[in-house]
């Protein structure tokens, strides 16, 4: 369990996994993969939960976002 929250924290590499957050059915195959034990994604979630991740997850940041550029669009665009 303890392994499987140290994936989940990490997160996936773009280039090695092809995806840029984890979903329970990327998971799954994670775990099939890494400990040979294949189990339904609705179980990867009760597992997630278990060990204390919710379901929530953070939006993905692009990988060539500049932040600069972004607080230069903020100050110049216009609010509700």
């Amino acid at each position: 369990m303890a392994e499987l929250a140290e994936i989940v924290e990490t997160g996936p590499d773009r280039r090695v996994h092809g995806v840029v957050r984890w979903r329970r059915l990327d998971l799954r195959k994670v775990v099939a993969d890494r400990f040979g034990v294949a189990y339904h994604e609705r179980t990867i979630g009760k597992i997630l939960k278990a060990i204390g991740f919710s379901h929530i997850s953070a939006r993905p940041r692009h990988p060539g976002q500049d932040p600069k550029v972004m607080e230069d669009f903020k100050k110049t665009s216009f609010g509700p």
